[in-house]
């Protein structure tokens, strides 16, 4: 197999475009990320190495997101510009089919697939590791202080702070108050000063507040060595308040966030479903037997015998009831406080059995949990690479259709399909996790949604089809509504086979013996049960209506404007659905038995029935006049004959 050079064209033509959606796709995704978690960076004081790796992890853990979208809008840009460029149009010309330009980049697709794969299942689990090592670890970190003026400042952990205001040239604080939250006892210390600095150890351990001219109010109460009712008052030159606060960035281990379903390769998520599985099995079995074991109206199921020496339990016959047992009659039959005290009983025995069972559920709840939990991350590492060859084809039969190239419409088709991508994989992760649909169900939906879609563009495509043509769609929209359509002709500037008197009125009575046959052959309306089992036959209306248009396209070559516009005359017969319901004669009775059908179709079937036979009767009268045109024999009253 070699490169021809269509192929390198192809490729040298969607690789520039393909890196470009790239990298804006993943930056548009990095600032979503960002400010996501802007809360969690701002203000901690860290440093621009330990924000760059952040960044670059989580650029690397968000390519899943940003690839599928960078294929769409690449393949939409390269095949619109071709087919804007009229390039496409010369392939197809030359012979070149569209699956034969797609070639290489088919064939780079399953390399992006296959890569994306191995990407998932060896790199972005320990980027995910990383990522989120560090995103916990700059969550716990302190703020750096920053005191601001006239606010309260609670990030000291245990001291709330106010300052008046603060100095322009220095560190100094000026009307300080300083609550001290953190005694247990619920009355806080007050320290009010005039001035004062704050500054931290060398070790970044704790804060110093070297405090000037104020004074220290504390509650005593509660301390019973010194009596309930005490209360203590400071005042001070100068004081120095030590308090702890680490400010020291800390990373936390990897080796917690590697336990997790996000850091673990293919292998590694299996192992866990599998022990997890053992383990929710074992406990199943457990609730099981004690189930079994239990006694079923005070009668127990087995019994404890000695066999060979060893402990045995064997399961004890159920009991045989030959008579009826009228439960009601025999609690009726015990005495009042008797009967309340086994309703009593009877309730607290079935609400703890059903806490025992909750509790049970519980736990085997929790585990099925983590199982679908690492299910749902094993089957993403084959969805992401079935997207991209899917997302491929739809942008590239859908820029063939379109063909416009550029930022602007190819952005807007992309954008929109990429939402609805990620609300129906969105929609089936959370039917997956929550149980309410198998795993393999839930992440697989989007991709058995978009599949049919990239079937029928590529199909579309392949065949020239016109599937974004206004035109074909609003002739479907008068098939189905019955709209009525009108002719338009203009004088040719060149006409090469000049309209011949004689075959033009050959042609003119050909088609008015095809109205007369048809009129003839429908006289009256049909019955409710003649339209739906049989209709108007569908054979004889398409050979009526070319013959039609044949006859106007014959005509159209005419020098005569007086034909010209009489031509315009002739009305077009459609070939609407409801001249015709259906082949298969017992579903057409079905539907004549089900009347809320049934009689609407007959309904509507009558009326555009009814607009045909005067069609076809306005076709045999244009017929006429035309004829009477080229005998020359023509005159305004045959405008109002019948």
């Amino acid at each position: 197999m070699r490169i021809k050079r269509l192929d390198i064209f192809m490729l040298k033509t969607f690789l520039p475009q393909f890196m470009m959606t790239f990298f804006i796709c993943l930056f548009i995704v990095m600032m979503q990320f960002l400010w996501r978690y802007i809360d969690d960076l701002v203000g901690k004081g860290l440093s621009i190495d330990a924000v760059a790796e952040l960044f670059f992890y989580a650029a690397l853990t968000l390519v899943p997101m940003a690839l599928p979208l960078a294929i769409l809008l690449a393949s939409i840009m390269t095949f619109g510009d071709l087919g804007e460029h009229v390039e496409l149009t010369a392939m197809k010309s030359s012979g070149i089919s569209l699956v034969t330009v797609m070639k290489p980049l088919i064939a780079l697709m399953v390399l992006v697939a296959i890569g994306a794969f191995f990407f998932q299942n060896n790199v972005l689990p320990h980027s995910q590791v990383k990522m989120w090592t560090l995103l916990f670890s700059m969550r716990q970190k302190s703020p750096t202080l920053d005191i601001p003026e006239g606010i309260v400042y609670t990030q000291i952990p245990g001291y709330n702070l106010y300052v008046k205001q603060k100095s322009k040239t220095n560190d100094m604080l000026y009307d300080l108050y300083i609550y001290d939250v953190a005694n247990s006892g619920g009355y806080p210390r007050i320290v009010v000063a005039d001035s004062g600095s704050l500054s931290m150890t060398p070790d970044k351990q704790h804060l110093v507040l070297n405090l000037y001219h104020g004074n220290w109010y504390e509650d005593m109460h509660g301390n019973s060595t010194m009596g309930n009712n005490l209360y203590r008052r400071e005042s001070f030159h100068d004081k120095e308040i030590m308090i702890p606060y680490d400010n020291t960035f800390t990373r936390m281990d990897d080796d917690a966030m590697r336990q997790q379903y996000v850091g673990k390769n293919i292998a590694q998520l299996q192992h866990t479903i599998d022990s997890v599985q053992l383990r929710v099995d074992s406990v199943g079995d457990n609730i099981t037997r004690d189930l079994r074991s239990q006694p079923v109206v005070g009668v127990p199921t087995r019994r404890n015998t000695i066999k060979d020496g060893k402990p045995h339990y064997e399961m004890v016959p159920p009991v045989k009831v030959t008579t009826h047992i009228d439960l009601d009659s025999l609690l009726d039959a015990l005495p009042g406080s008797m009967r309340g005290a086994v309703l009593d009983q009877a309730i607290m025995k079935a609400v703890n059995e059903k806490q025992d069972n909750m509790f049970k559920g519980y736990t085997l709840s929790d585990d099925n949990f983590v199982i679908r939990r690492h299910m749902i991350e094993m089957q993403k590492k084959f969805t992401l690479s079935l997207a991209c060859l899917i997302f491929f084809f739809i942008g590239a039969p859908l820029g063939a259709i379109i063909r416009k190239g550029g930022m602007g419409y190819p952005i807007v088709i992309s954008v929109l399909l990429f939402i609805a991508y990620y609300i129906i994989d969105n929609m089936g992760y959370k039917l997956a996790r929550d149980g309410r649909w198998p795993v393999w169900q839930g992440m697989w939906l989007s991709s058995a949604v978009l599949l049919p879609l990239g079937v029928f563009l590529t199909k579309k495509a392949v065949d020239d089809s016109a599937v974004f043509n206004p035109d074909a769609w609003m002739n479907f929209l008068r098939r189905i509504a019955g709209i009525h359509q009108t002719r338009k002709l203009a004088m040719k500037e060149v006409i090469i086979n000049d309209v011949e008197q004689e075959h033009a009125l050959e042609l003119l009575s050909h088609l008015r013996n095809s109205c007369t046959e048809f009129l003839e052959r429908y006289k009256g309306r049909q019955s409710y049960i003649d339209y739906l089992c049989k209709g108007y036959d569908k054979t004889m209306l398409r050979n009526l209506a070319q013959e039609v248009d044949d006859v106007v396209d014959y005509l159209s070559n005419s020098r005569d404007q007086m034909v010209l516009n009489k031509a315009m005359d002739f009305p077009i017969i459609r070939q609407l659905l409801t001249y015709h319901v259906t082949n298969y004669p017992k579903l057409g009775i079905a539907l004549a038995v089900l009347f809320p059908v049934g009689l609407p179709l007959w309904l509507v079937g009558m009326r555009h029935q009814r607009n045909l036979k005067r069609d076809v009767k306005l076709t045999a009268k244009v017929c006429d006049q035309m004829s009477a045109i080229f005998n020359d024999n023509y005159t305004r009253d045959m405008e109002y004959r019948d």
